[in-house]
């Protein structure tokens, strides 16, 4: 079994590159797998601090309900993106300023 730091630091390491991909890029859906990347570093942490005490699951039932809530999140984001894309014509949010004053 690997010692958890090692573990805790390659969550950072994916939750830091998520960050810069929300950060940095304009595509949309380039956005969405930034946030995917940082939700997979949440979901390696509660797994790593799960190993402090495996006989309690509750660090893999977090994990599993984190998973859902991706899901979720991805299936909504790519239809509001495919709409946007049918209205508007193109996938970079700063571009799209009907709504802005």
């Amino acid at each position: 079994m690997q010692p958890i730091h090692h573990i805790l630091f390659l969550s950072a390491l994916l939750f830091s590159t998520g960050l810069v991909v929300v950060i940095m890029k304009r595509n949309a859906i380039v956005v969405l797998l930034g946030i995917e990347l940082m939700l997979n570093a949440s979901n390696l942490n509660l797994i790593a601090f799960n190993q402090l005490n495996p006989a309690l699951f509750k660090g893999q039932f977090f994990a599993l309900f984190v998973i859902i809530v991706a899901v979720s999140e991805a299936a909504v984001g790519l239809a509001i993106i495919l709409r946007v894309y049918q209205h508007y014509q193109t996938s970079v949010p700063d571009d799209i300023s009907e709504l802005k004053d």
